[in-house]
């Protein structure tokens, strides 16, 4: 596991958009900010998951969460500008994005894959997170030090048979990672990575491996560390890496 212990107010005052933040990893990612000061945007498509995250949250007694429900699957530029102007009049900036939102896809041999379920994986894995981070960079540039992390995955790094649009979609994501990397490294306060979650109990997980027995991988709440560090200041100065939570 991720060796980091974060300081208790690690993200205070911090303004923090989290991608797929109604269940998983995302979920989990946005109540951990939360506890360590961020003010988190949680968004998604399920509006009832969504406000019962920013229930947890706001009972448990730290800075309000707004929510922002987008569905990646038809979201257009538009879609994201419309969000931007909602976090640019009410904060004013972003200090980080975790995209987390993703769909896996059915696992099959390329010559099986069908068009439509190929276009779906890039629009909601690599699409959707490119028009997001494009129309962000204003907000993310009024930070003094601002942090996007790119959920990637083991297949993104090195190819696996069957796993077909979901692998090349994280290839995808590495590669849109490093170029933002290496053309805001000089020129802006944004730094960008990827972290690969790696084995979770998650509903992906569980649908990638339906043999296996979750309780032999980790719950979300457990490799939270990276993603902490990742957002925090410790990491100011890492930028266009390629990170794993496990």
């Amino acid at each position: 596991m991720f060796d980091y212990q974060a300081s208790a107010d690690l993200l205070k005052d911090k303004i923090i958009l989290v991608t797929g933040a109604s269940s998983g990893i995302g979920r989990a990612a946005a109540k951990t900010f939360a506890a360590h000061g961020a003010t988190v945007l949680l968004h998604g498509r399920d509006v009832d998951a969504l406000e019962s995250c920013y229930d947890e949250i706001d009972a448990a007694g730290h800075a309000q969460p707004a929510i922002l429900p987008l569905d990646l699957n038809t979201a257009t530029y538009d879609d994201f500008i419309v969000m931007q102007n909602s976090i640019g009049e009410t904060f004013g900036r972003l200090d980080g994005i975790l995209h987390n939102a993703g769909v896996l896809g059915r696992l099959a041999p390329i010559a099986n894959t069908l068009t439509k379920d190929w276009e779906q994986i890039m629009q909601v894995n690599v699409n959707a997170p490119f028009m997001l981070t494009r129309t962000m960079l204003p907000l993310l540039e009024e930070s003094p030090n601002a942090s996007v992390v790119f959920t990637s995955s083991s297949v993104g790094r090195k190819g696996r048979a069957y796993w077909g649009g979901y692998s090349v979609s994280k290839f995808a994501t590495e590669g849109l990672m490093q170029v933002l990397a290496d053309e805001m490294e000089n020129v802006s306060n944004i730094r960008f990575n990827t972290l690969n979650p790696g084995a979770t109990d998650t509903r992906m997980r569980r649908q990638a491996y339906p043999a296996e027995d979750p309780s032999t991988n980790p719950q979300p709440e457990a490799i939270m560390p990276a993603y902490l560090y990742l957002m925090g200041s410790d990491s100011a100065t890492v930028n266009g890496q390629a990170l794993n939570a496990q």
